[in-house]
């Protein structure tokens, strides 16, 4: 079914002949819609990678500091982020569905909470001193974990934004228009973070203020560019996207009732995860320090998936809101042995090449203070290694779930396991039995394994083909039994108001 930006395309160039679309279900459709975002978030990656870098060259306390600051900034603004990102699946589904118009409103209905939610998450500016005095890192991490985390909050209203516009396309479909502004986005950031971090090009040397300032900036850039972007034809005929900015609250409420189980698994993950670090962190700078730089290669390998992962939300939902939900399991698949193909070969690099990996990291920084870290680094890889199959396992169908509305399971499944296997098994190895870092890493493997496992079986179950995110009279039409027409002319009703010939 030729999505609604498709026909727009054809009326506004019907000079020029273009290609078939390709088969709904098909590889070709998936890797259109994958590719670009897979791009969009392995350069998101690779801005991390750069950031920690860079910091790396700053000091080990910098380094040590970043994660548990980032950490913390996304799991206050989990929630609302959550939400945000939902909103790919209400524009997904109607768009499935033909509905231009809702499409253009579950939009602004993400922007307004986008915008509110930005803003009570200031709120948390004032508490990063006693947050970050509470988990008794070395002082001078502390303050450089305040600086980062202040800065960052001051970026949250533009950081939902561009989730809730960059959906706007990619549930669509238009995953180029997401991959040019993400790329452009992170080229700024990169440029960014060397001049404030260091002082160059005439900026002032701010240090780890200036890391967390170059992000708050590429949003507000990146928002802006959204927000021109939609003054184009397309949207402006199309999908009428400036007449359907009024506040919707049935479309909302129903946002909000299927988006905020998505948001509260966001806060649960993040949660765990974060004090997971402030775990690690209690051991000391040198385990800190080596466990930041493993989780940031292993971003390498993990948030590409993540932009795979968007991609199967966005086809299931396609596919759920157009009734044909038996479409998205052979998409979904296909991703599954994409993705886990790309994460055996970065667990192999992983293994086999750790220098290699490490080297970008190494170079220009103190050589005593990395040596301290490289070895331990090393064995961290191996960790992985081991649980990135499956890491790729967990996004891919977690996603199609979701993607369809499966948004309950998705909270208490990742819940338990989050707290049941790694927190409170890592907690008490290292607290009650005086366990090192290697068993906090275990427990982190045992629950990746685990989650991966269990959304495959979830979505193997096909309780997902049955819901949806849209009005009920919409998804009973969708899934109304096709009548076939009467072979003999004869037998119309006349209900119908037609009369035999």
């Amino acid at each position: 079914m030729p999505s609604f930006d498709q026909k727009a395309d054809t009326t506004l160039n019907s000079s020029r002949p273009s290609p078939a679309p390709p088969a709904p279900g098909s590889a070709r459709e998936l890797y259109q819609v994958a590719l670009p975002l897979v791009i969009s978030a392995g350069s998101l990656s690779l801005m991390h990678v750069i950031d920690r870098v860079f910091l790396t060259w700053l000091s080990t306390d910098a380094l040590a500091a970043s994660s548990p600051a980032s950490m913390l900034h996304w799991t206050v603004m989990s929630v609302v982020l959550g939400l945000s990102t939902y909103v790919n699946t209400f524009v997904a589904q109607y768009e499935g569905a033909q509905r231009p118009d809702r499409v253009s409103a579950s939009m602004w209905q993400g922007v307004y909470m986008a915008v509110l939610g930005g803003l009570i998450l200031m709120a948390f500016i004032p508490l990063a001193g006693p947050i970050f005095r509470s988990v008794g890192h070395a002082p001078a991490v502390q303050r450089l974990e305040v600086e980062y985390f202040s800065v960052l909050c001051w970026g949250c209203v533009p950081l939902l934004l561009s989730a809730v516009l960059s959906s706007f396309y990619s549930g669509r479909g238009r995953t180029k228009v997401v991959m040019t502004v993400n790329l452009a986005s992170v080229a700024l950031n990169g440029g960014l973070d060397y001049c404030l971090i260091f002082g160059r090009g005439g900026f002032p040397a701010m240090g780890m203020e200036g890391a967390a300032w170059a992000t708050v900036i590429s949003k507000v850039v990146a928002c802006l560019w959204f927000a021109l972007l939609m003054l184009r034809s397309e949207e402006r005929l199309t999908y009428r996207i400036w007449q359907h900015f009024a506040f919707d609250r049935e479309l909302f409420g129903r946002l909000i009732r299927h988006g905020l189980p998505n948001g509260l698994q966001f806060l649960a993950d993040i949660l765990g995860f974060t004090l997971f670090l402030f775990l690690l962190g209690g051991l000391g700078v040198r385990e800190l320090a080596a466990s930041n730089l493993a989780f940031n290669i292993n971003s390498l390998g993990y948030i590409p998936m993540m932009g795979m992962g968007t991609a199967v939300m966005t086809l299931v939902g396609q596919r759920v809101g157009a009734g044909t939900p038996h479409l998205a399991v052979r998409t979904t698949w296909t991703a599954f042995w994409i993705s886990g193909s790309y994460t055996l070969a970065f667990a192999l690099l992983c293994v086999t090449l750790p220098d290699a990996v490490l080297y970008p990291y190494a170079y220009s920084s103190d050589p005593e203070q990395f040596e301290m870290v490289r070895g331990t680094v090393h064995v961290l890889l191996r960790f992985v290694a081991v649980y990135a199959f499956f890491d790729a396992m967990a996004i891919v169908f977690s996603c199609a779930v979701r993607g369809a509305g499966d948004t309950r399971f998705s909270l208490i499944f990742t819940s338990l396991t989050c707290w049941l296997l790694m927190v409170l098994p890592a907690w008490l190895a290292i607290r009650w039995f005086g366990g090192g870092l290697l068993s906090g890493w275990i427990a982190l493997t045992v629950y990746i394994v685990v989650v991966g496992l269990g959304f495959m079986l979830r979505f193997h179950q096909g309780r997902w083909k049955s819901m949806t995110v849209l009005e009920a009279d919409l998804s009973e039409k969708l899934t109304a039994p096709v009548v076939a027409p009467p072979s003999n002319p004869n037998d119309l009703p006349e209900e119908a108001g037609l009369q035999p010939t």
